[in-house]
């Protein structure tokens, strides 16, 4: 496999075999998914995606920023089999068995704080999110939330309160859950008071306490901020480092809770494990999923143990901390700490400068924003005007798709490079060469 062309369109997608499945995936699956283009896998193995059709993709999503450690890993496929042949379930909730513990005590070490912790297992990122919307009322004792315009952190109706990504994500399901408040994220063009706050991007941390907790929102009763370290589905939008600094001050000054969403920035995809390390704060719930488990299904919910003071019955879930998924955890952790962390920022700086040149050659290149192997692409119409560029967004994307390439969008018209960690240069230039190809088409209009 290792010497096989990649990518390697053999009939132009979507071909006899995809459009078949295509169609009857129009009769039988919920209408409700969201799929950019044709693709129907057949299998996948390291960075490689082979559709049913025999053609070969370069993957750069990841299985949106999930399969970490590449598709089917041998040491994670091992792990898998392994574990499958001992026991496959037995509901951590009301037994004991030693691969949750072990990934539990495992977590508690390696993530950011030197508090004793403890951590809650579920199957996704938004069943970790309402794991932490819940905690944060039940141990303050507070029923208001702040969320940021932008986030996303699930569809589940907790999750969903919080989300403020796209209005068809919400739309048909109110009444939401309430004492949610949203706000400006750190990002000039997105900030209604930009006009007022020059540089909003700090300042609308001031804008909270000036202004909301002032007119609406009693600080005394506001449980949690819930924020994303960097901000995934609203368009890889990173913040300057005071942004979470002060953030964080303002909640230690009200007894407000910080709670980081680390389900997309999570687990080594920033080059680091954690992407709030990178702006130098300590959150007192941590969110995590997708790359935790490299494609299994495990969210997690990580605070200290003074925080997480639930008791025997507040919140609990029957598959959550599987141990199949447990230890495909405990061997992606491991190759995470021998490697691939340090692999997505030498390879994510790699990408970023590329990009950033093919900023300056094409004007339909606005923004190149990113830390390690999270990296966001915003295209405009123009640079003066910063008019955005949604329908290209959508033709370049399919149009990579059509050459082998496998993108996502994020954000109204930004383009998100996650390929799995283990992406090496000579990856990475192929799939840049290829999306280079495309948008030289678009420079002229």
């Amino acid at each position: 496999m290792a010497k096989e062309k990649i990518p390697y369109i053999k009939v132009k997608p979507p071909g006899k075999k995809a459009s078949e499945w295509v169609k009857k995936d129009n009769k039988y699956v919920s209408r409700s998914y969201t799929r950019t283009y044709p693709l129907v896998v057949e299998r996948a193995y390291g960075m490689t995606v082979e559709d049913v059709d025999g053609n070969r993709y370069l993957d750069f999503t990841a299985g949106i920023a999930t399969c970490s450690t590449g598709h089917c890993h041998p040491r994670i496929v091992d792990a898998i089999t392994r574990q499958a042949n001992k026991l496959i379930h037995m509901s951590g909730t009301d037994f004991y068995y030693a691969s949750q513990i072990k990934l539990a005590e495992k977590l508690s070490k390696i993530t950011p704080g030197k508090k004793d912790k403890r951590v809650f297992f579920g199957n996704s990122g938004a069943e970790a999110i309402e794991a932490s919307f819940k905690l944060a009322r039940f141990h303050t004792k507070r029923t208001l939330v702040i969320a940021f315009y932008g986030a996303f952190h699930g569809r589940t109706m907790g999750a969903l309160s919080l989300t403020a990504s796209k209005t068809v994500q919400r739309r048909g399901f109110r009444p939401l859950i309430p004492g949610v408040s949203h706000v400006p994220y750190a990002y000039c063009y997105r900030c209604p008071h930009h006009l007022k706050y020059p540089d909003c991007n700090i300042q609308c941390v001031e804008w909270i306490e000036d202004v909301l907790f002032r007119t609406t929102i009693p600080p005394e009763e506001v449980a949690a901020i819930i924020v994303e370290p960097i901000q995934g589905e609203g368009g890889y939008v990173v913040p300057p480092k005071e942004f979470h600094q002060n953030l964080y001050n303002l909640a230690k000054k009200y007894g407000i809770l910080y709670v980081a969403d680390e389900v997309q920035s999570g687990m080594g995809r920033t080059g680091k494990l954690m992407a709030s390390e990178h702006f130098g704060v300590i959150p007192d719930i941590v969110a995590i999923a997708k790359g935790i488990a490299s494609g299994l299904p495990l969210g997690i919910t990580i605070a200290s143990s003074e925080i997480m003071d639930w008791g025997p019955g507040s919140h609990a879930s029957t598959f959550g901390g599987n141990p199949v998924s447990c230890e495909a955890a405990l061997e992606t952790i491991k190759l995470l700490e021998e490697s691939l962390i340090e692999n997505a920022r030498v390879v994510g700086n790699f990408m970023l400068k590329k990009l950033d040149t093919m900023k300056k050659k094409y004007e339909i290149i606005g923004d190149v924003r990113g830390k390690g192997l999270m990296i966001g692409v915003e295209l405009v119409k123009d640079k003066e005007t910063k008019k955005r560029a949604e329908k290209e967004r959508g033709e370049i994307i399919n149009k990579c798709f059509q050459k082998g390439l496998l993108l996502l969008g994020c954000g109204p018209n930004s383009i998100r490079f996650m390929p799995p960690l283990i992406v090496t240069k000579k990856e990475a230039d192929t799939a840049l060469s290829i999306f280079e190809e495309i948008i030289a088409k678009y420079n002229s209009r």
